[in-house]
């Protein structure tokens, strides 16, 4: 399994989500800040808003939260946020990916070399790890929506490009300038869907020991709980032996 997913996992397995819920929740919110702000505040007119407003309601953020998320674009209130990407290594060799959304860049850079260089990682230059991921679309459905000979039908006629069944679930890539319409169709055809965004999917991955394993984690902690933060991914895998001991 791909790091991505499997760090999901992981997260729940250590009991963070509820004390990381209200840092989602402020995430999700600058997303559709952000989102309204560069176009049309209806997020029927507006894809990027549209694909924010859905990952924040499958994330169960309060409907008010949203709406006044992008009333603060409407009003002109709130930072004026950069995005930023960041790329570098991690402990084990591991390609790291970070997302972030600043009203101060010197601050965020300053943050985020400081917190790789403290959990034994190194910021490299951007493109220096990007070119081992896409850049896809991820749609997640549980188990229990249709079995996966169901689903595929649903994706291949929706327009996806690939999906990966297994117990835990379906997920389902694209292209990522078709996620937006390809996750309309297979609304419409398997209902809401877990979770609906734009990832780095990697194209190779690195299997760590429970040391690394536990090394990686701890950095990955600490880029989350930076607030300018918006996403971590890793091309790093772990077995099911590593994943029982941690």
């Amino acid at each position: 399994m791909a790091g991505h997913s499997k760090w999901a996992n992981i997260q729940h397995r250590k009991g963070r989500q509820d004390a990381a819920r209200s840092k989602l929740f402020s995430k999700l919110s600058k997303e559709i800040t952000v989102a309204a702000k560069m176009g049309d505040p209806d997020p029927e007119k507006n894809p990027r808003l549209r694909l924010a407003v859905k990952e924040a309601k499958s994330q169960s953020v309060p409907k008010d939260v949203i709406e006044r998320a992008i009333k603060k674009s409407v009003a002109g209130e709130g930072d004026n946020y950069d995005e930023i990407r960041y790329e570098g290594y991690g402990p084990g060799g591991v390609a790291v990916i970070v997302e972030a959304m600043t009203d101060n860049r010197n601050r965020t850079a300053s943050n985020v070399r400081s917190t790789f260089s403290k959990h034994g990682g190194n910021l490299g230059e951007t493109g220096s790890v990007s070119f081992m991921f896409d850049r896809k679309g991820e749609i997640v459905y549980g188990a229990s929506v249709a079995d996966a000979d169901t689903v595929m039908d649903a994706a291949i006629e929706a327009g996806a490009e690939d999906v990966e069944s297994s117990d835990d679930g379906h997920v389902i890539y694209t292209e990522d300038t078709d996620l937006n319409e390809v996750s309309t169709a297979l609304e419409a055809s398997l209902g809401e869907s877990e979770s609906t965004k734009l990832i780095w999917k990697p194209q190779t991955t690195t299997e760590l020991d429970i040391e690394g394993a536990q090394k990686l984690m701890k950095l990955i902690d600490a880029l989350e709980d930076d607030d300018d933060v918006q996403n971590v991914t890793a091309n790093f895998e772990i077995s099911d032996e590593v994943m029982a001991a941690l």
